[in-house]
């Protein structure tokens, strides 16, 4: 029976275009010195550690913004909250592009464009809810997720090539000068919500930001969706962070390195369009989680003990696909579950869950040995990610609800 209270437009197509667009830009700007650590270590003065700060920068940013920002996104609209977010973002990478090789001016500027991220990461399940039906949503954030994937590949994979044409300073200008026209797509093209919703059951009946909160932190099942998503996006940060020095004792060049990443993301990608896929059309979650966690041990293992490279770069492709897709299943998980927390609160936790990763990104770092291998920091993933089998083991699929649209 066709519903006259809900509709699909068209134009959803290009809402999400041009939200994927400045999310993609978003990790371009965050992963873009993660290949070259070495040359822009050298290029401003300063040592790895904080070059890799650079990186860092977004993820402490992240704690103590992400639940007013998802505040923000439930009371402005995912549309104004975005659109600030990409403001910042255009205006401080332009900065950073300008800022030479000063290193204190490069670091303030990375700071502002960080302050803009949690607008445009807490809404990745608030705009697929105003827009897109109940059996899509996962698919949209995953469609979300991967415009970031794209973002962090092709931060990988240009950033060195260009560095060995032109100065980083310039590279950074680059990326703030398309920063800038992604935000101003954002601006023009955006729509908050369209005339009728998506589904039948969107009745618009969420909480109210704070009992939202309440309501998902006193919710269990939520709380373990949680401690999934901490421990997948502290891996995926820990080694996107220190892929050159993960893969340079064993003889690898930055060049290499810089495949390794692109390979990386590019798993990533295709996992993040197939599993949630698959998860949509099953209306399972748990199942495809089991699949994303368990099957991605092999390919860190490889990635850790790896020392030919084609054996290293499978590993990275097969890490890639599977820990990553299981991202945008859990995040539409926890909204699921959390109901009727509002969206970007719900997706704001699961984030900020993520970004507090930052200390995985320090563990790695203390954990190197003497000689410079990371081996002891991967084990310790393989032994968080059998944590999070068992975690997923107690958790429970949400009952969907088919949407009837017109």
């Amino acid at each position: 029976m066709v519903s006259k209270k809900s509709r699909l437009y068209p134009y959803r197509w290009v809402v999400l275009a041009v939200f994927m667009f400045v999310n993609l830009m978003m990790q371009l700007l965050w992963i873009s010195y993660a290949p070259i650590t070495g040359e822009a270590a050298r290029f401003y003065g300063v040592n790895d550690l904080k070059i890799g700060l650079l990186a860092m920068t977004f993820m402490i940013a992240y704690v103590p913004l992400s639940i007013p920002e998802s505040w923000a996104i439930d009371r402005w609209g995912f549309r104004k909250a975005v659109s600030l977010g990409a403001v910042l973002m255009g205006v401080f990478s332009l900065l950073r592009g300008l800022a030479g090789d000063n290193y204190t001016l490069v670091l303030i500027s990375t700071i502002g464009i960080a302050i803009g991220q949690p607008f445009m990461m807490n809404s990745w399940t608030a705009m697929p809810a105003k827009w897109f039906q109940n059996e899509f949503r996962a698919t949209a954030v995953g469609l979300v997720t991967l415009a970031g994937l794209i973002g962090v590949a092709l931060g990988m994979v240009i950033t060195p090539l260009l560095s060995q044409e032109i100065s980083i300073a310039k590279v950074q200008l680059i990326y703030g000068a398309v920063s800038v026209v992604s935000a101003l797509l954002f601006l023009f093209l955006a729509r908050e919500q369209p005339p009728t919703p998506p589904s039948q059951d969107d009745d618009g009946s969420r909480a109210l930001m704070l009992d939202g909160l309440k309501n998902a932190l006193t919710n269990r099942m939520f709380w373990k969706i949680l401690i999934i998503a901490f421990i997948g996006m502290a891996i995926f940060n820990g080694i996107t962070t220190w892929v050159e020095n993960i893969v340079r004792p064993r003889g690898f060049s930055s060049s290499d390195a810089g495949t390794l990443g692109a390979l990386l993301l590019v798993g990533g990608i295709c996992g993040a369009i197939l599993l949630p896929a698959l998860s949509d059309k099953e209306q399972k979650r748990k199942k495809y989680l089991y699949i994303g966690f368990s099957l991605s041990i092999p390919g860190l293992l490889g990635l850790t003990f790896g020392l030919t490279h084609w054996l290293v770069y499978l590993s990275a492709f097969a890490l890639g696909f599977f820990l990553t897709s299981a991202s945008p299943i859990s995040m539409q998980f926890g909204a699921e579950v959390a109901y009727p927390t509002p969206e970007g609160t719900s997706n704001g936790l699961f984030q900020l869950s993520g970004q507090i990763s930052v200390v995985f990104v320090y563990i790695m770092e203390a954990l190197k040995t003497n000689s410079g291998s990371f081996t002891p920091g991967l084990l310790l993933a393989v032994l968080l990610i059998l944590v999070c089998l068992l975690v997923i083991s107690r958790l429970k699929d949400p009952v969907f609800k088919q949407s009837a649209v017109q």
